[in-house]
């Protein structure tokens, strides 16, 4: 990535519970684009090393075969493994594949990959800072972490997942997951300087897509003009 070529990609990067998977998909779908779901690669390795049936230590996850169905679904190897990665006890793990350098190393050179092929929009931790440090278009989500909490718990809730789940527990994982994806040495949860801070506390979905679509069509009507572009989120 040493070039300094901007790539066609929009990087929303943000802990969990900010709604940047959803706002990717949905922004993906506006433009027509191609949505990569970094966060479920993650999530991939980790459920397969914890349910047995990956070993890490002799790089057998160079050889997985990772891609998405129609529905942004995770198929590895082939089969859809959608449900599996999103069980509690994944998120409260992941943390510890995704900061291991080899692991990153690959799934990192797999992302650059596709999105050397076609737009992309990406969302995950990095994707702004060391996946795509020169793509055209990032943004960094947040909210408070009550917000997320209730969030992440209706998603749950929803999938059935949410036995023995609170708020107080959503909380504490969220609190944890943060403070280990921060504190990683390698590709750290950290805010690119060149990237629009979108604070989802009180938006809903819908607004959210459209700020990182308005923002999306400022920065490429300000370069069309030869311009500088606004940094600013509009409102």
């Amino acid at each position: 990535m040493a070039s300094d070529k901007k790539t066609d990609v929009i990087a929303i990067d943000g802990p969990s519970g900010t709604g940047k998977s959803t706002t990717a998909k949905m922004v993906a779908k506006e433009l027509g684009w191609t949505y990569l779901d970094t966060g479920a690669m993650y999530r991939a390795v980790a459920y397969l090393v914890e349910s047995g049936e990956l070993r890490i230590e002799n790089g057998e996850y160079s050889q997985l075969n990772m891609a998405f169905d129609n529905n942004n679904q995770i198929l590895i190897n082939g089969v859809n493994r959608e449900s599996e990665i999103r069980e509690p006890k994944i998120s409260a793990v992941v943390s510890k594949y995704s900061a291991m350098p080899n692991i990153r190393e690959t799934l990192t050179a797999q992302q650059r990959e596709i999105g050397s092929k076609q737009p992309c929009v990406l969302d995950g931790r990095d994707i702004g800072t060391v996946v795509f440090p020169n793509a055209k278009h990032k943004f960094f989500l947040t909210a408070d972490y009550k917000t997320r909490a209730a969030r992440r718990l209706l998603e749950l809730q929803n999938a059935g997942k949410a036995d023995g789940e609170t708020l107080e527990s959503v909380e504490k994982n969220l609190r944890e997951r943060d403070e280990a994806d921060s504190k990683r040495n390698i590709a750290p949860l950290i805010r690119a300087k060149d990237a629009i801070e979108i604070d989802t506390s009180h938006l809903t979905i819908q607004q959210q897509v459209q700020r990182v679509l308005q923002s999306v069509g400022e920065v490429a009507r300000c370069n069309s003009l030869n311009t500088t572009p606004r940094l600013q989120c509009p409102i």
